[in-house]
């Protein structure tokens, strides 16, 4: 199954995470992201899921990488994409499959409990947050 997941960073370097409301995962934290609709793009659907998840507007940017999550049966193929606000100054509000939303740091990121591989993910491409 075709999904997208977006890598956001605010002006400190903090990275924006999610809540999952849903299965799989239902509870951990997440980047925002979700399922690729039929006959759209990667990127639109980025761009989609987070304004869904998080009232945010980003651009999508560079692919950072793509993960393989198997979940009841079904494989989730991720791509995830590193993603730039178009507004700075606005504020991230849960929405849609996200039961809470924030801006993490390091340290805040080891502190949750994050979907399996997250921060190894983030890792590997560069991505985690200062």
């Amino acid at each position: 199954m075709p999904c997208v997941g977006a890598v956001v960073r605010d002006e400190r370097g903090r990275l924006l995470l999610i809540r999952r409301g849903h299965a799989p995962s239902r509870g951990s934290w997440s980047v925002p992201g979700g399922r690729v609709e039929h006959g759209e793009s990667e990127e639109a659907a980025v761009v989609r899921e987070v304004a869904e998840e998080t009232g945010l507007t980003v651009t999508a940017g560079a692919l950072l990488g793509r993960v393989r999550i198997p979940a009841g049966g079904v494989v989730f193929t991720v791509a995830d994409f590193a993603c730039r606000l178009a507004d700075p100054e606005q504020r991230p509000v849960a929405g849609d499959d996200a039961d809470d939303v924030a801006w993490v740091d390091a340290a805040g990121l080891a502190a949750l409990e994050c979907t399996p591989g997250l921060a190894e993910a983030l890792g590997g491409w560069g991505a985690l947050p200062r």
